[in-house]
């Protein structure tokens, strides 16, 4: 095997590769791995250790987390294959300095490939036999007539010429497939100029309704490289569910086996006696085994690019969700909408607690409209309720009806009215049935669950989503078909740093929330509640050390996320952490006032520079967010509560027409576009391309789930329910097009940014409209973003509308 080196013997250092990576110091990565090194979270270190690692954010201390763990296996792996090749007895210097140069995991392992313990292959019995001079010399000597050269080569465990060249020619192949420099090669250009290719698995399955919602990959190619990740997951998954067959199609046969070719030595243009051998060879070792592998490796790279796309987009999703604004501490009544079963409805104190519960029949086939309202209205007025939450699952509309007539009703009687908000049930079942709901509400009927969760969530989203497996809230691409591991490890982290920048009130946060703390596991966050149970609530920080097994690290990590309203020391209801209380001392002493009279009096904290209290500990860094928490002491970052009002009389697919202008909710935001609840059980979608006059190549950059928007209906298809809106509100309804035709798999692949946009954008949109009726569908999976200059009836039907 022969190496090119292009490397320094000495590998650098993991530092120094993520220095190189972040395009930060080498001091700051340095400092941000000591501190993961001992323990330290994200949260904690991108807001209470800025001065040591340089103000690292918490964006770039996560993709430093998640390369660091990478580097480190890459750096362990090395060593091993290292230690392998050496007891082997065959590490050279080169050998060495290659895999020092390693950048990859695959990298280390095209380079180990020769040395790799395996079973006795061919190639090897053909060595044993003493065949590899016969392969050498016809490589050395074309002229050679491979026959008679073969003849000499005859013994008891070769039979003839034959067998003999049969042997030589399986050690050539061997050699070419052990190649590190011509894996790599071929890795790229496989990966390049490849292609995907899908076709239905036969004709039964493409007749098959449950195929139907891959009939757009029946007959379709795209480039591997550009392939977005929502349509690599789809059709792995048409094939998973025996819909599709796939192919990976590297290209022109030829441009690979002359690179086979020239790696062994074999020279087509000066042909000898030997040469058609040798080119056959090459084109077996091609055929038989490098592009099986290449296919292999490719099908694994975009799977993991998928999936990587796949989790970055449930976690922003996630992210906008778990901020979402909260309604606040007020009473609040949920209700569970349903028909059959009755509305379950549940009043919960501003605290969340469970203050009554009860189920209402307003819907058919009971129909007790008044009934209902008269105790709907009993509830209001005995616990004073200033929200109203409802579900958006089945019934969601009628019985938002109801609470709006109940509403204007008590309006009109000059008592003040609660206000009503639709609410995501996502996840709510979940939670009703789970081991946590059964002890937090134990005494409730599991129906009943749901509807306190409805109600939390209207007050705190953060608080009660965290209950949830993230998995289970139903705004994520494809989650079903990603690693488990990854898409947990993305998502935790996600939770984490929503709960840490909001903070959590010490004396009524939950066994989950508490868990999501810096430096609180959730047997510490038992231990925390067991705690308050037993001795009443915290009044100050301190006292979280009297907690048993909670000690001075894990007090280090959390007390700064975590407050306590009205306790002995002002600064415990701030972000200020109990480390820095002596800045907060010298802070009040040069302003000369007491803590009360300092926190929130923005024209004394503004005339104050930081440069004046920082110390060499608490830097200038520390000191500006100091002042800016004691401006305005526990501030939330989420946004003001708001909610969409759904139109009167729109309450179901067949009540839409194209033209009108609705509000709604953003439910979910996927890599080709937004689905937006307006009231109708059904999401409908806006193409990214209908998202803004300019171009958009990313949903997250204009909305975000749980968002306000107005939109315009632009298609509705009744019997498939599929609803078409855009952001645009001047978009004309029933536009022209003028997207060029489709290239067909069974001709010339696309050149690539050419092809049929209907094609690449998927086939799954039939199963991604979430229903209202309380059913979640599959995963968004269809469409993807339209070229610039299509109309927006092209761009719709590319994404599934009006076919």
């Amino acid at each position: 095997m022969v190496l090119r080196v292009n490397a320094s013997p000495a590998v650098k250092s993991v530092n120094a590769r993520l220095a190189e990576e972040l395009a930060v110091a080498e001091g700051q990565v340095a400092a941000a791995v000591r501190l993961l090194d001992e323990g330290s979270t994200v949260p904690f270190i991108a807001r209470y250790r800025k001065e040591v690692t340089g103000s690292l954010d918490d964006a770039q201390l996560r993709t430093l987390d998640e390369r660091l763990r990478y580097l480190r296996e890459l750096d362990e792996r090395r060593d091993a294959v290292l230690a392998s090749i050496d007891e082997q007895g065959k590490l050279t210097d080169e050998l060495r300095a290659a895999l020092l140069g390693a950048e990859t995991k695959a990298r280390v392992e095209d380079i180990y490939l020769p040395y790799k313990p395996k079973r006795r292959t061919k190639a090897q019995i053909a060595r044993e036999a003493g065949l590899e001079p016969l392969a050498d010399r016809l490589l050395a000597d074309p002229g050679l007539v491979p026959e008679e050269v073969a003849a000499e080569f005859g013994n008891d465990q070769v039979a003839d010429a034959a067998a003999a060249l049969d042997g030589a020619r399986h050690i050539l192949i061997e050699r070419a497939a052990e190649d590190a420099e011509l894996v790599g090669a071929i890795r790229e250009k496989f990966w390049a100029d490849g292609a995907m290719r899908t076709a239905a698995r036969s004709e039964s399955a493409a007749s098959s309704p449950a195929a139907q919602k891959f009939r757009d990959y029946f007959d379709f190619t795209e480039p591997l490289d550009s392939m977005p990740s929502h349509r690599v997951l789809a059709v792995l998954r048409g094939e998973k569910e025996e819909a599709l067959s796939l192919t990976l199609d590297g290209g022109e046969d030829d441009a690979y086996e002359a690179m086979v070719a020239a790696t062994l030595g074999i020279d087509a243009a000066h042909p000898g006696a030997a040469t058609p051998w040798l080119v056959t060879t090459a084109r077996w070792a091609w055929r038989t085994k490098l592009m099986m592998s290449a296919s292999i490796e490719a099908r694994v790279a975009l799977r993991q690019r998928a999936e990587a796309d796949a989790v970055t987009v449930f976690a922003t999703n996630l992210k906008d969700l778990l901020l979402a604004a909260p309604a606040g501490t007020r009473p609040t009544l949920g209700l569970d909408p349903g028909f059959r079963t009755g509305v379950k409805v549940a009043v919960v104190d501003g605290t969340g607690k469970v203050l009554d519960t009860c189920a209402v029949y307003p819907h058919q086939p009971q129909k007790q409209w008044d009934q209902a309202k008269a105790t709907l209205a009993a509830l209001i007025s005995r616990h004073d309720v200033d929200l109203v939450a409802i579900g958006n699952g089945t019934a969601s509309r009628e019985t938002d009806a109801l609470a709006a007539e109940l509403i204007a009703e008590i309006r009109s009687s000059g008592t003040r009215a609660p206000a009503k908000a639709v609410v995501s049930e996502a996840g709510a079942s979940v939670y009703s049935a789970s081991e946590y709901a059964s002890r937090e509400l134990p005494d409730l009927d599991v129906s009943l669950r749901g509807a306190v969760s409805i109600a939390r969530r209207l007050q705190d989203p953060l608080a009660e989503l965290v209950k949830i497996d993230p998995k289970s809230i139903g705004v994520g691409q494809y989650q079903h078909d990603v690693a488990p591991g990854t898409l947990a490890r993305s998502l935790d982290a996600v939770v984490e740093d929503a709960v840490n920048a909001v903070g959590v009130d010490l004396n009524t946060a939950s066994v989950p929330l508490l868990s999501r703390v810096s430096g609180v596991t959730p047997a510490l966050a038992a231990a925390i509640v067991a705690h308050r149970d037993n001795t009443g609530p915290f009044h100050s920080r301190q006292g979280l050390l009297d907690v048993p097994r909670l000690g001075p690290k894990a007090f280090e990590q959390c007390a700064g996320f975590l407050r306590i309203r009205d306790g002995e020391d002002p600064l415990d209801s701030s972000g200020v952490h109990p480390e820095a209380y002596p800045v907060v001392r010298r802070i009040l002493d040069r302003a000369g006032v007491g803590i009360t009279e300092l926190i929130g009096n923005a024209r004394t904290l503004r005339g104050l520079r930081p440069t004046d209290f920082a110390d060499e500990r608490f830097g200038i860094p520390t000191v500006t967010d100091i002042l800016a928490e004691l401006e305005k002491p526990g501030r939330d970052p989420r946004p003001a509560f708001e909610t969409a009002t759904f139109a009167a009389g729109v309450e179901k697919v067949a009540d839409l027409t194209p033209g009108m202008i609705l509000e709604g909710v953003v439910t979910n935001v996927a890599a080709f576009g937004a689905f937006v609840d307006v009231g109708v059980h059904q999401d409908g979608l806006v193409h990214v391309s209908a998202m803004s006059d300019r171009f958009v190549s990313d949903p997250h950059e204009v909305v975000r789930s749980g968002q306000v928007v107005r939109v315009k209906v632009l298609d509705v298809d009744v019997d498939r329910k599929r609803i078409g809106l855009t952001l645009r509100l001047d978009d004309e309804v029933g536009a022209g097009s003028g997207k060029t035709a489709p290239k067909k798999a069974g001709g010339r692949r696309p050149e690539r940014g050419q092809g049929n946009e209907s094609q690449r954008n998927g086939s799954q949109r039939n199963g991604s409209q979430r229903d209202r009726s309380g059913k979640r569908g599959r995963d968004s999976g269809r469409g993807s973003r339209a070229q610039p200059n299509g109309s927006m009836a092209q761009a719709l039907r590319d994404a599934g509308f009006g076919r």
